[in-house]
């Protein structure tokens, strides 16, 4: 009796929570390090027993074996999008450094709109739009593709949204979540924390201006493409607010501590992975450095190649000076004035090469990424930041002691090398980022409960007690506009009725006065 007790617990347990859920995860964001956060969780989802479809602009060279199903759609046409903005208008390094926030907002939100609109008339994505198929669960990356949300809908699927960064304005108002700009800087800023009065000022501005750019141009753009390649395309409207989940890729350890509706669920860290055994003239390198080494990357989006001459020159005088062995991530054949202590590659395993001891230095574009895997591994940083999110996590790096920002305009030899033996000889740098990887290794869970969220969702068809009344109100009731407009009435109502009232009061007591005096005389 009690075996027959134990199988029956387990069937129950299984049917529940171990069946196998059908899941459309949509990463078409055309970047290196968007792609590899999407398909670590996708992968991760097929090895626990799911059948998995991954739409993303980039692809498995190989199909990952899994015991559920992993099926890839790449839409090669992002790309090829991706090669005619760039044709037609890439920024230089130094555009982008000086590039005014509310025309950086704009540019992206105008840009990356078109860049990923082929996920959506793409043959493979058409065929399967056609095709009656169902799925369980949709999961969209939040990156200035609003329209693909709409496939949840359309596939009759809980729709969970995934941030490769922290909270911003393009999630918050996904589920409610309030966001002050007082204290919480706007994604692509540098303020600090707590902000000046004049940062709080320009952040504040910031946020509504780019509010209202969404609403009156992004928002209306995207619900015409829902229109367009969507049979029976509902509204952007119910496309927005239809969000069960949130996932973070995000941490208290990186990142300033912020308020989290409940189904905002942080997960960052999740793509890093156990060290693994570097190539042998990687593993060389490393080891033989008695002095240590500097790993240098600008990230996958920036190439170090595109450093223009004098600041190339700058970096390569700097780096020639140096005691520790330097291993750069350079994306051409040849480095002209290659000093002896430079090894280059086009590639790096960049988590196993912060895993060795002998690393010491990270000199990186402040990818938030990158900023991850050093904390994790505990390196400090020197930032050299150039857009989108990079400057506020080089900025907080700086505020949470463990890294200095050098500004791109500002990159001379003797700026450099300053910059560099600050981190090095100051034990500061090294002792703040160990406390922060304490921090971020010190967890009750790991950063995978991202697939019991998931998995959440799906048992609890779409988790709606999640959900914050906020979403239900709009936008003058959630800012009590209505009950400010309300109190500020009554109180002019009582201030006149009170004003005329003392006022009647007052004259007929001068009438009083008046009359009194002309019977005296």
């Amino acid at each position: 009796m009690k075996n027959i007790v134990i199988v029956m617990l387990i069937f129950l347990t299984t049917s529940r929570y171990g069946s196998c859920a059908k899941i459309l995860g949509i990463f078409g964001a055309p970047g290196r390090s968007h792609y590899i956060l999407g398909s670590t969780l996708l992968k991760a989802l097929a090895e626990k027993g799911h059948d998995v479809t991954m739409v993303s602009s980039l692809g498995e060279k190989e199909p990952p074996k899994t015991k559920g199903t992993y099926r890839d759609i790449v839409v090669t046409e992002i790309m090829k999008k991706v090669e005619e903005v760039e044709k037609q208008q890439r920024p230089k390094m130094s555009d982008w450094e000086n590039m005014n926030l509310f025309i950086a907002t704009v540019f992206m939100g105008h840009t990356m709109s078109k860049i990923m609109e082929p996920l959506l008339w793409d043959d493979k994505i058409q065929n399967l739009i056609y095709s009656n198929e169902k799925f369980d669960v949709v999961i969209v990356e939040q990156f200035l593709n609003d329209a693909q949300k709409a496939l949840a809908i359309h596939f009759g699927a809980p729709l969970i949204v995934m941030s490769t960064v922290r909270a911003n304005s393009w999630v918050n108002t996904l589920v409610g979540n309030p966001a002050p700009a007082s204290y919480i800087p706007m994604l692509l800023t540098d303020y600090s924390v707590p902000m000046t009065f004049s940062e709080r000022l320009l952040n504040g501005i910031l946020s509504v201006m780019t509010e209202l750019f969404y609403h009156f141009y992004v928002y209306p753009n995207e619900n015409h493409r829902i229109k367009k390649y969507i049979p029976n395309g509902v509204d952007i409207s119910d496309v927005l607010y239809n969000v069960s989940l949130v996932l973070m890729n995000s941490h208290p350890s990186l990142n300033q501590p912020v308020p989290y509706v409940p189904n905002m669920i942080d997960i960052g860290g999740f793509h890093v992975q156990p060290p693994k055994k570097l190539p042998q003239d990687l593993q060389e390198f490393l080891d033989n450095a008695k002095d240590g080494v500097i790993y240098f990357s600008m990230g996958s989006n920036l190439k170090s190649a595109d450093f223009p001459p004098e600041k190339r020159d700058a970096i390569l005088r700097t780096l020639s000076k140096l005691k520790e062995q330097v291993l750069w991530k350079w994306e051409e054949d040849v480095l002209p004035g290659q000093p002896k202590n430079v090894k280059l590659s086009k590639w790096l395993p960049q988590q196993d090469i912060l895993a060795h001891p002998n690393v010491k230095l990270f000199i990186t574009h402040g990818g938030f990424l990158s900023t991850i895997e050093t904390v994790y591994h505990g390196v400090p940083i020197l930032a050299i930041p150039i857009f989108g999110d990079q400057k506020l996590n080089a900025r907080t790096a700086m505020n949470n002691g463990f890294g200095v920002v050098l500004p791109y305009s500002e990159i001379t030899q003797d700026r450099l090398t300053q910059t560099i033996k600050e981190v090095l000889n100051n034990p500061k740098y090294r002792d703040n980022v160990k406390k922060r990887s304490e921090i971020f290794h010190d967890r009750q869970v790991s950063p995978m409960t991202a697939i019991y969220w998931i998995e959440y969702v799906i048992r609890h068809n779409g988790a709606p007690h999640l959900r914050v009344a906020a979403l239900d109100l709009p936008w003058y009731k959630y800012y009590l506009l209505d009950v400010i407009s309300f109190l500020v009435l009554v109180s002019l109502v009582i201030g006149c009725i009170s004003y005329y009232s003392v006022r009647a009061v007052c004259r007929k007591i001068c009438n009083k006065q008046k009359g009194k005096k002309l019977k005296q005389t």
